[in-house]
């Protein structure tokens, strides 16, 4: 009988520890997916910038279709993409167009001056330093969660229910600054 008793305590332990494991490791995950929610946001709002400075840049260096094409089709790619690796990657793209946007801009005094392309460029300022913090508070969320599915005893219960690392959010060297806005 107290063998029994025994074995019945080690199994209900065991199936707690299990319960425990398998909240944390939801709760992880929840967390990385908000991250990446929070990223989402902050890539929209760069989204929503890059026409307006298109639109903006295009009244006064009306000659340069490729440029403006670029950027738009660097960021539809952007929305487009549905991973995080192919949200890094149109990224990096988009960054780079808009940086030759910029450099087309440079050649315009007169739009560098005035109010609405400075006020466009100082949000994307704005907005590419909010997305840089949730780009690292979405890989350091991603970092905890991996190495929970990495270590013992957590490793067995999320590969016992199947759950999967994430990627990190991460971008090519020489797309990591944002833009120089210069005016």
């Amino acid at each position: 009988m107290p063998v029994a008793i025994v074995a019945v305590a080690v199994l209900v332990g065991l199936a707690l520890l299990v319960v425990v494991l398998y909240n944390r490791l939801v709760r992880l995950r929840n967390r990385a997916e908000n991250a990446w929610a929070q990223v989402d946001v902050q890539l929209g709002r760069r989204y929503d910038l890059v026409p307006n400075l298109v639109e903006t840049v295009k009244g006064y260096a009306a000659h340069e279709r490729a440029t403006f094409e670029e950027v738009t089709r660097a960021r539809t790619r952007a929305q487009e993409a549905r991973t995080v690796e192919q949200q890094a990657e149109a990224e990096n793209v988009l960054t780079a167009a808009i940086g030759r946007l910029f450099a087309v801009a440079e050649a315009y005094p007169e739009l560098r001056a005035s109010e609405s392309f400075r006020q466009l460029g100082s949000q994307l300022e704005e907005t590419e330093g909010r997305i840089a913090v949730s780009r690292q508070v979405y890989n350091d969320t991603v970092l905890t969660y991996d190495t929970a599915l990495e270590t013992v005893p957590t490793n067995l219960v999320g590969s016992l229910f199947g759950f999967e690392p994430r990627a990190y959010f991460e971008v090519e060297e020489p797309a990591r600054e944002a833009p120089q806005v210069r005016f």
